[in-house]
C-alpha cells in the first residue's frame, strides 16, 4: 500500500475513536440530567438524520473538490458540535451538528479508496479501513465510558491543562482528537481526478441524486449489496445503544463505564472478522450473504445468557459475522457505485440508505421502549427481524443468477 493510504487511515482512526467517544459522553450527559430512557437511541436517531436530509448534497459535495479538504471541513463541523455540547446545548441537537460533520466526511473517506487505489486492492483497503474504523469504535468507546468516571477525568486534570472538570474535560479531549484526524487531512495526498464543480440549483442535486439512487437499486449486484449493508449497519447503529441496556439489566453492569466495554467486545469481533474478510475477492463477496442470517440467529440467543464471561464469548461471534459480512459486501457496493456514477454520489446513496435504516430502527428501538417491553423481548425481535430478511436477500440474488448477467458482472472484475 503507498504511503497516502495509511494517512487516510490515520485521519479516519482519529475521526472515528471521537465519533464514538463523544456519542457515550451524550449518553452520560442525558442520564445525568434525567432523560428518559427512549431518548438514548434518540441520539443515533439525530445522528443518522443528518445523513439522510444531506445525503442528495454530500455525495456532490465530496467529488466537487480534493477528498483532504472535503474530510478537513468535515472534522472542522465536529469541532462546532463538540462546543455546542460543551455550551450546554441540548445533546440531540449537538449530536445532530456533529452528525452533518460525519455525514459530509463519508463519502470523501471511502470515495478517495476508490480514486486512490486500484480494484485489486479495495477489498484489501476495506479491510484495513473497516477494522481500524472498529478498533476505533472499541477504544472510543471504551474511552468515552471512561471519561463518564472520576478517575481518568482526574488524572488528566492533574497535568493542569485544562480550567474545568467533569463531562466538560471529556469533550474537551474529543475534540482534540478530532483536531488531530484534521491535522493529518492536510498530508492526505491528491489522487489527481478531475473534480466536478457544484450546480448552484439544489434541484439539481436532488435530481441527480435520485437519478443515482435508482441507478444502484436497479443494477442486479448494486441492489444486493446495498440491501445488504443497509440491513447490517441499521442493526449495527441500533446495536451500540442496546448492548448498552441488554448489559445493565441481564449482565448487572450498573456503571456506564462497564456498559461500554461490552459494546467494544462486539466491535472486537467485527475487528477480528473484516481481517478474515479481507482474503475474499470481488468476485466472491456475493458468497458471504448467508453469514448474515447466522448473525440473526445468534442475536436470538443473546436474552439466554446473563453470565458475563460466556456473553463476552456470543457478542464477540456476533461481532465477527457481522464484519466477515458487511466488508465484501461494502467493497462489492463501492465497485459498482464507481462504475456505474463515481465515488462520491456512491458513497452517498449508500450512506443514505444505510443511516435510514439507522434512523428507522433506533426510532422503532425508542418506540418499544416507550411501550414498555422487556430488553429481551426488543433483542429477539431484532434477531428475527436480521434472519428473515438476510434469507430473503440471498433467495434474492439467487432469483437475479437465474433471470440475468450477475455472473458476467462478477467475471468481469479485475
Amino acid at each position: 500500500m503507498p504511503l497516502g493510504f495509511y494517512i487516510i487511515m490515520a485521519a479516519q482512526f482519529f475521526s472515528a475513536l471521537a465519533d464514538n467517544a463523544i456519542l457515550i459522553l451524550a449518553i452520560d450527559i442525558l442520564r445525568n440530567i434525567g432523560a428518559a430512557d427512549e431518548y438514548e437511541p434518540l441520539l443515533k436517531f439525530f445522528f443518522a438524520f443528518s445523513y439522510v436530509v444531506l445525503a442528495a448534497f454530500v455525495g456532490a459535495f465530496a467529488d466537487s473538490m480534493p477528498k483532504w479538504r472535503v474530510m478537513l471541513i468535515s472534522n472542522t463541523v465536529k469541532i462546532g458540535g463538540c462546543l455546542l455540547l460543551f455550551i450546554g446545548v441540548q445533546p440531540l441537537f449537538a449530536y445532530a451538528i456533529i452528525g452533518i460533520g460525519a455525514a459530509a466526511y463519508s463519502p470523501a473517506k471511502y470515495g478517495i479508496l476508490t480514486e486512490y487505489l486500484p480494484h485489486r486492492l479495495l477489498v484489501v483497503a476495506n479491510g484495513w479501513i473497516e477494522g481500524l474504523t472498529v478498533g476505533a469504535i472499541i477504544l472510543g468507546t471504551v474511552f468515552g465510558g471512561e471519561l463518564t468516571g472520576k478517575e481518568l477525568v482526574a488524572w488528566f486534570n492533574s497535568f493542569d491543562l485544562f480550567l474545568f472538570d467533569g463531562a466538560h474535560t471529556g469533550i474537551a479531549i474529543i475534540a482534540i482528537l478530532y483536531l488531530l484526524a484534521a491535522i493529518f487531512n492536510l498530508f492526505i495526498p491528491d489522487t489527481g481526478v478531475d473534480h466536478k464543480p457544484l450546480r448552484g440549483s439544489p434541484l439539481y442535486l436532488l435530481h441527480d441524486f435520485w437519478h443515482c439512487l435508482k441507478l444502484l437499486w436497479r443494477d442486479k449486484l448494486g441492489q444486493i449489496s446495498l440491501s445488504a449493508t443497509t440491513l447490517a449497519w441499521g442493526v449495527a447503529g441500533t446495536l451500540q445503544v442496546l448492548v448498552l441496556k441488554w448489559a445493565e439489566y441481564s449482565l448487572d453492569l450498573k456503571e456506564l463505564s462497564e456498559q461500554t466495554r461490552m459494546v467494544g467486545v462486539v466491535a472486537l469481533g467485527m475487528a477480528i472478522g473484516a481481517v478474515l474478510a479481507s482474503r475474499i475477492s470481488l468476485r466472491q463477496s456475493v458468497k458471504v450473504l448467508p453469514v448474515g442470517v447466522v448473525m440473526g440467529l445468534i442475536f436470538i440467543c443473546m436474552p439466554l445468557i446473563t453470565n458475563t464471561y460466556i456473553a463476552v464469548a456470543m457478542l464477540i461471534v456476533i461481532g465477527a459475522c457481522g464484519g466477515f459480512f458487511v466488508v465484501p459486501m461494502n467493497a462489492l457496493l463501492q465497485h459498482r457505485g464507481h462504475v456505474l456514477m463515481g465515488a462520491g454520489h456512491s458513497i452517498a446513496v449508500q450512506n443514505f440508505n444505510e443511516n435510514l435504516s439507522i434512523l428507522l430502527m433506533n426510532a422503532l428501538y425508542a418506540v418499544l421502549i416507550y411501550l414498555s417491553l422487556s430488553i429481551n423481548t426488543i433483542i429477539v425481535f431484532f434477531g428475527i427481524l436480521v434472519m428473515v430478511t438476510m434469507y430473503l436477500i440471498r433467495q434474492w440474488h439467487n432469483l437475479n443468477q437465474k433471470r440475468g448477467n450477475v455472473m458476467a458482472q462478477l467475471d468481469n472484475i479485475h
